[in-house]
Formats: C-alpha cells, structure tokens, sequence
C-alpha cells in the first residue's frame, strides 16, 4: 500500500513539474536587415565595415531571452570607410590567410551558453562562445531586447583567433603600420 501511494505521489508531482516547464521558442532572425557592423584600429585610423548573418535564432521563455545560436556571413565582409580600389584591397586582404581566411572558413558562430537579467526589462548579461576560423572563445557582453530587435556591442581579440598580422603584439618595428588587436562588433538583429 505504501509502495501505490509513493507511486502515485511521485506521478502527481511529476505531473506538475512538468506542466510548468516551459520549453523554449526560437525565434528566426531576419538576415536580410539584421547586421554587424565592425570597426577595427590602426596607428593611423580605424577602418569599419559590415557583415551580414547567414542563420540564427533567439530563444524565448514568454517574453524572457533565454538562448541564442548565430552563423555570421563572413563573405559578406565589406569596408563602408572606403572607395575604389582601396575600398577592394581591404576587404581582399580582411579575407585572406592573413586575417579571417574566409575561403576555408565562411562562417563564424555566436552560441549562447548563458543569459542572465540585468534587473530591467529587456536588459541581459550574455556568455556567449564565439567560433572564428574554427578557434572558439568565450565573451561577455550587454544586449537589449525590445520591440522585435536585439542590440550588443562586443569587443573582441583578434590573436585570440590567430590573427596576427600587422599585430603590435607579435612583431617588432611595424611603426605606423601596427593593427591594433581589439576591435568592435556592433550586432544589430532584427526577429
């Protein structure tokens, strides 16, 4: 008799454990307007440009951001700072061996492994690992959600994906040639 009461209590409890699981629900980005825009630092200037998504999804609890999971274009990679033939070199030589190595790795991927409130609607703190040219690193990073649109800024070390030219870091007397190794990702997603 005790072994049928056990039973049927852990039923009922299991019951409603699972009644108030809410599974999360993905949302689809729109590729054709969501974007990144980049800026990336010399000695001399800065150079900035855009990438564009291939796929991704956020992950929703009711209204709560829960997840996401983001593959970047990286041949969709251009520079807006420019024009002509300089405006061409640069984004040939972004996706070259010596920087993203676009022709063995096209994309690059966000996952996020954790999404914490920062106390206000809309407002999270994400950990997220970033995949480019197959080397993964895990970031931190603010993001607002609202209306339909999901906002960040990260920075990000570009030798932590073994990008190293022109980097100050590795190599010696590069003057006013030096890349700095920081640059910025301004990610704005439209789902």
């Amino acid at each position: 008799m005790k072994s049928l009461i056990f039973a049927f209590s852990m039923l009922f409890i299991s019951t409603i454990v699972s009644a108030n699981v809410i599974n999360p629900s993905p949302k689809s980005i729109n590729v054709s307007v969501s974007n990144i825009v980049w800026k990336g630092y010399k000695v001399t200037g800065s150079h900035e440009g855009n990438i564009k998504f291939k796929s991704g999804s956020l992950n929703f609890e009711g209204d709560l951001l829960v997840g996401g999971d983001l593959t970047v274009d990286m041949n969709s990679m251009d520079c807006t700072d420019l024009s002509g033939g300089g405006k061409g070199k640069l984004e040939g030589h972004l996706k070259s061996d010596d920087f993203f190595g676009v022709s063995n790795h096209p994309t690059a991927t966000i996952k996020f492994t954790k999404v914490t409130s920062r106390g206000t609607a809309g407002d999270y703190k994400i950990t997220a690992n970033i995949t480019i040219k197959n080397i993964t690193k895990e970031v931190k990073f603010n993001a607002t959600v609202k209306d339909g649109m999901a906002n960040a800024a990260i920075k990000l070390d570009r030798s932590d994906f073994d990008i190293k030219y022109g980097s100050g870091s590795f190599f010696d007397n590069l003057g006013d040639k030096t890349i700095y190794d920081e640059f910025d990702l301004v990610v704005a997603i439209k789902f």
